[in-house]
C-alpha cells in the first residue's frame, strides 16, 4: 500500500505561482511513475503531467507545456508540481497518484494509477 499526501495548493491571482507537493509513505520502493491531475467543478478529472521514478521520462498535457513543471525526489519520497503563469482556468482540485502503466502511452490514463491522494484546492482569481 500506498498513501499519498497533497500539499501546497491555494489562492493565487493570475499569473501567479504554486508548488504542490505530494508526499508518499508506505511501499515507496516500488518505484512507481507518479502522476498529477486535476478536476475543475462540472468537469471530468483530466491528465496533468507525470514522472518515471528515475525521472527520464516526463510528459505533460499539452493545456500545461511551458508553464508547469513535475520533479520527484526519491530521497524524501517527494513528488512536485510547479506551476506557472496560472490563469482562472487552472482552477481545480488537484490529485496526485501512482501507479504503473505499462507503456508511455497509457501514463495519461486514469486507470493506470493505483494510489489517489486527497487532492488539494488550487484557485486562480482574475
Amino acid at each position: 500500500q500506498v498513501q499519498l499526501v497533497e500539499s501546497g495548493g491555494g489562492l493565487v491571482q493570475a499569473g501567479g505561482s504554486l508548488r504542490l507537493s505530494c508526499a508518499a509513505s508506505g511501499r515507496t520502493y516500488m518505484q512507481y511513475v507518479m502522476g498529477w491531475f486535476r478536476q475543475a467543478p462540472g468537469k471530468e478529472r483530466e491528465f496533468v503531467a507525470a514522472i518515471t521514478w528515475s525521472g527520464d521520462s516526463i510528459d505533460y498535457a499539452d493545456s500545461v507545456k511551458g508553464k508547469f513543471t513535475i520533479s520527484r525526489d526519491n530521497a524524501k519520497d517527494t513528488v512536485y508540481l510547479q506551476m506557472n503563469s496560472l490563469k482562472p482556468d487552472d482552477t481545480a482540485v488537484y490529485y496526485c497518484a501512482a501507479g504503473h502503466p505499462l507503456t508511455r502511452s497509457t501514463t495519461a490514463r486514469i486507470s493506470a494509477y493505483n494510489y489517489w491522494g486527497q487532492g488539494t484546492q488550487v484557485t486562480v482569481s482574475p
